[in-house]
This record gives structure tokens, sequence and C-alpha cells, in this order.
């Protein structure tokens, strides 16, 4: 496995890889869920590659950029177990050079949930994916459901600025319980962790009520997770698949996804909904 600091280096060794390759972008902190990526990439390939960059354009001013987990000596030897067999660990330097003044903006579908709860988030996101996209060129690029509004906005920024890569999305992987993988879940304490199972706890409900009227599914979600003390609610939201407009009745694919404070941490989850 060759692990690779520059811009200049990936793209030489990307453009001299067996093709087809895949790339599996993260913020490091490896854990099951991003490993899931890692093995869905490495079955569909002849080359993988994976980036390790804390995007700090993505993080808002009262948001947790400095604080965010990392662990590059673990990441590395679990990448390597995986049979990766590239690593891109670019510098803030190196990613945002001083003379940086340009960034990429997907309008709509960033309008609404993540995007007003985190103004700028999807800029940022848009922003270093179109870079490592650039840079790697990949055939395909892996993304996890569990950030399914990502998800979209990726989806569109490929297809609106001809990038050409096959952009895969792994189901979302859950703990035993089912709570989402997430980097951030390390800042739950023990009581906080347990609490956090409401947010798995209100999508099953939602699937479970066998109703399409989407107000009562967004008010029985909001009755569940106000009941758990520790929660406070971002947002509940039940909106188009695609769109992401909110929903009066589930008449196709919905998005049934939540933003929930757990004591300091926000978590977010989803899963989707369709009614005949």
């Amino acid at each position: 496995m060759k692990v690779i600091p520059t811009v200049s280096q990936f793209s030489n060794a990307v453009r001299s890889a067996a093709r087809p390759l895949g790339l599996v972008p993260t913020m490091g902190f490896l854990h099951a869920g991003h490993m899931s990526l890692v093995d869905r990439a490495r079955a569909d390939n002849a080359t993988l590659a994976a980036s390790i960059f804390v995007n700090p354009a993505q993080f808002g001013p009262k948001e947790d950029f400095a604080t965010y987990p990392r662990d590059m000596e673990s990441d590395l030897a679990k990448l390597e177990d995986a049979g990766v067999d590239l690593v891109f660990t670019p510098s803030l330097e190196e990613m945002y050079p001083e003379e940086f003044d340009t960034y990429v903006e997907v309008s709509h579908l960033t309008e609404r949930l993540e995007g007003e709860a985190r103004p700028g988030h999807f800029r940022g996101v848009a922003t270093v994916v179109c870079k490592l996209l650039a840079i790697a060129w990949p055939d395909r690029a892996y993304f996890g459901q569990k950030d399914a509004q990502q998800c979209l906005v990726v989806k569109k920024l490929n297809a609106d600025l001809n990038l050409r890569a096959e952009i895969v999305v792994v189901p979302t992987v859950r703990e035993a319980d089912g709570l989402a993988l997430s980097s951030r879940n390390s800042y739950l304490d023990s009581e906080e962790r347990k609490a956090a199972t409401v947010l798995y706890r209100a999508l099953s409900l939602a699937q479970d009520l066998g109703t399409s009227n989407a107000t009562e599914i967004r008010e029985r979600i909001r009755a569940l997770i106000e009941a758990e003390p520790l929660a406070e609610i971002d947002y509940v939201s039940v909106a188009d698949a695609e769109t992401l407009d909110e929903l009066d009745e589930v008449s196709g694919p919905a998005l049934v996804s939540l933003a929930v404070r757990i004591g300091g941490t926000r978590l977010i989850d989803n899963v989707t909904l369709e009614f005949a």
C-alpha cells in the first residue's frame, strides 16, 4: 500500500494504476461503516484508493473541526489489512493553498435539512469531493447511505460537472441496537449512548406505522424522541427521496431523516419508505 501526501504524486499514481479504479473518500477515524465502503470498492475494482482528510471547509465556526477524532496510524493499518492500494493523505495546505479561492455550490438540494441547519456545510462537502474526483478521476466513488443528503449532493455535482464517476451508495452499518456507526459516536458517554438508540427507534416506528400520511409520521417520530430526556430534535423530515421536498403524502420513495442532539453530540440518521 502506498501512502501519498501530495496532489501531484497521487495524480501520477492513479494515472498509471490498473482500471477500473475505486475511490473511498473519508475523514479518517475509520469504523466498520467506512470499511463496508472499502470492502465493496475492493470487490468492484482492480485498483482501490482511499483518502483521509478532515475537511475544514465543511465545518461551521462553532462545530468540532479542532476536536474531530483522528487516528492516522490505526486508519492506515485498517486500510492496508483491507487491501487498499493507494491512500491519499493531504495536508490542509495541500488541499487549500494560500491562494485558494474557488468553491462549488449545489443549489436546491442544499437549502434544507443539513444545509439549513449547517450553513456552508455542503459548499465545503461539494468543493472537497469535486477536488478529490478531479485529482483521482475514479471510475467509481463510494459513499454511505447514512449521509443520504450528502449522497444526493455528490450525485448532482458529479452529473452537472461531467466528472464521469459512478457514485455508489452503500447501506448504513449499524450496531446491534440499531445505532448508525459514526465517528461522532465516540463523543457519547454511557448514558448518552443508551439515549442515542432513540434515533433508530424513531425511524423503525416510521417503517412500522403503515401509514402514508407524512404529517402523522413526523408527529409520531417527534413524540417518541421528545420522550427521551437527553434528546433534542434539530429536525424531522419526510421528503421526496430525490428532491428532498417535504411531503404531505408518501406516494413514491420517501426519505425519512432526522438530526438529534444527544447531550452535546449531534447525530443524523435516515431510512427510506415507499408505499404503493
